[in-house]
Parts: structure tokens; sequence; C-alpha cells
């Protein structure tokens, strides 16, 4: 008996209900059905040309692969509300954040007496020195899929994987060529190491760059440091001088070597053909003196008297000698005029 009457209690409250639904149905039908259009198609999404989507579906990602679950730009159909979550993702975009985890607590203000490493931040180098560090990374959305769905913040783990990437390489180099020379090592490394700290913990982020604001030593020893690497600038810049200076002089000295021996060798050539021409001379006067030496020593002799009257300033005519040598026959000849000493047989025969 109980079990009859329970529904019929039932069907007389629920009855009241059913009469109401109906009868607003009849007058506003055609309200209800354009709310559930209207809430059909609240799931199109237009996905700009700088983006793509992903879809998220009661919160799991839609898509066997990255190709299928990341959607290009134009309209996207995706169930309304809670069934599908749309996610458009700007990944043409260069964010910049700015990482002072290393720097001190105070804004620009370095302090000038202890460290303090629970409010400091800092970092230890390769030689056990302290320096201070602000960071601004540039990043861009990689891997649309994973930044919107598996991904962490994207601020908070760049800052994690870029803090300690810097720790570490600062860790392996001297504090000398960091704060001098090796800022673009220090750089390169601490890149590589934060991408692959991003690309281990799944954020879906590419590093465009790092940049160094500021790298700098504790303020009570910003006046040594300084002095340090002030004295290694000069050095350096020495260094480079003494280079250029060497690039200059090198040059130019192996040129002036090249001319000297060129030079040499030309004044060799020429005096080694002269003196093989005076010798073939002087070879064929011998082979004519011994086959006619009286006729080779007459035309030697008027050679010499002709030369040497050729050029003489004034000449004196003596008689002839007595007993066959002259005792003061003098020819006056003017300075710079005689090309050459006179031979042995033209001093014989004067």
């Amino acid at each position: 008996m109980r079990s009859v009457g329970a529904p019929s209690q039932l069907g007389r409250l629920i009855a009241p209900l059913v009469r109401a639904l109906d009868a607003l149905w009849q007058r506003m039908h055609w309200w209800v059905i354009a709310m559930a259009v209207l809430y059909a198609v609240s799931g199109v999404t237009i996905v700009r040309p700088d983006e793509v989507a992903v879809i998220l579906r009661w919160g799991r990602l839609v898509g066997a692969t990255a190709a299928l679950q990341e959607h290009p730009p134009g309209l996207l159909f995706a169930f309304p509300r809670p069934i599908d979550r749309v996610v458009r993702v700007p990944v043409k975009h260069v964010y910049e954040v700015a990482i002072s985890t290393l720097a001190p607590s105070a804004d620009g203000a370095l302090y000038t007496s202890t460290l303090d490493p629970v409010t400091e931040g800092y970092a230890l180098t390769g030689d056990r020195n302290i320096v201070h560090a602000t960071v601004v990374a540039r990043y861009r959305i990689r891997d649309a899929a994973e930044w919107a769905f598996n991904g962490p913040k994207a601020d908070d783990v760049l800052r994690v994987e870029v803090t300690a990437a810097m720790v570490r390489t600062l860790g392996e180099l001297e504090v000398d060529r960091v704060l001098a020379d090796g800022r673009n090592d220090l750089i390169a490394a601490a890149t590589r190491r934060a991408q692959a700290g991003l690309d281990a913990c799944h954020s879906g982020l590419e590093l465009a760059s790092l940049e160094l604001t500021r790298l700098s030593p504790p303020g009570a020893l910003a006046t040594d440091f300084a002095a340090v690497q002030s004295a290694f600038i000069g050095a350096e810049t020495q260094r480079k001088d003494a280079q250029a200076y060497a690039e200059r002089a090198l040059p130019e000295a192996q040129a002036e070597s090249d001319v000297g021996l060129q030079a040499a060798r030309g004044d060799a050539d020429v005096d080694r053909g002269q003196a093989r021409g005076d010798a073939a001379a002087f070879l064929g006067l011998a082979r004519e003196y011994r086959r006619s030496p009286a006729v080779v020593r007459e035309r030697l002799y008027r050679d010499a008297v002709e030369r040497a009257l050729g050029v003489a300033g004034s000449l004196r005519w003596v008689p002839p000698p007595v007993g066959g040598r002259y005792t003061g026959l003098r020819i006056t000849v003017p300075s710079g005029r005689v090309s050459s000493a006179p031979s042995a047989d033209e001093r014989e025969h004067r």
C-alpha cells in the first residue's frame, strides 16, 4: 500500500511543475531555442594571425600529436563551455622578464660592508669571488600545447631556470674573466643551460636572448675591482697597440728587406756581368799578346797616349829625349776627367 501511494504523491507534487513548464514552452519556446543556439555557437573562436589555439575538453588536451593539438589562425569550432575550453596562444610575441634573484635586495643600491646571504642575491665565481647579476630574459612560446597544458607559469619557471643556469656558469669562470672579456661566453653558456632546463620541464618556452643589465662585485670591494679592471684594460690596450704596431711594422720591414734583396741581386748581376766582360776582354787581349806582343804593346801605348791627350788641360812639347828617356815631361789633366788609373803598360811606356 505504501509503495503504490508514494508514486502517486510524487506525481501530485510534480504535476504543477510540468504544467508550468509546458505553459512556459508554449509562450517562450522561440526564446528558448534562440538561447540554445547562442549557447551552441559560443564555442566558435576566432584565432588571430599571430596566434595558435589548443582545446581542453573536460580538462584534457584534445589531439594525439602536436600537429593535431595546435590549431592555426582562422575560425575554430569547439563545444561550448564547460565541455571545451579554447586557449589562444600568441606564439609570435616576444615577452620580456627581468630576473633579479642574484642582485642586492635594495634596487640599484650596493651595500657597503656586509653580505646577508638570506636577503641578498649573489653568485660565486670559479675562484670563490662574489658577484651580483641582473638579467633580462626575452622569450617566446614555442610549443603552445606544452605551455597551455603541461607547463607552469612562464615567468616563474623562466626565473628558476635562468637563475640556475647563471649560478652554474658563473661557478665555472674566474671573476677577472667574468668582469672583463668573458661576458659573451657567460651569456652563451647560460642561455644553452637555461633552454635545456626549460625543455626538460616541458614549459613550451624558447629563449630569444639573455641580456646582462648589471654584473658587479660587492660594494665593499667595488673600488678594488675597478682598479684591477682598469689595470687589465690598460694592459689589454697596450697589448693591442703593440700587436697593431707589429702588424704594421713587420710588413714594412719585410717589404724593405725584399727591396734591398732585389737591389742587391740586381747589383750583383750587373757587377757579375761586367766582371765577366772585363775578364773575357782581358783573356782575349792576353791571347792576342801571346801571338803578337809588339803589336799589342804598340796599340796599348797609342791608346793610352790618345786617352791622356784627349782629356789633357794643357800640352807642352819637349825635344826628343837624350839617352832615350824623358825627364821633364808633364801632362796636366783636369780633376774628374780621368775615369780610371793608367795601366801598368801605360805607365811603362810613359
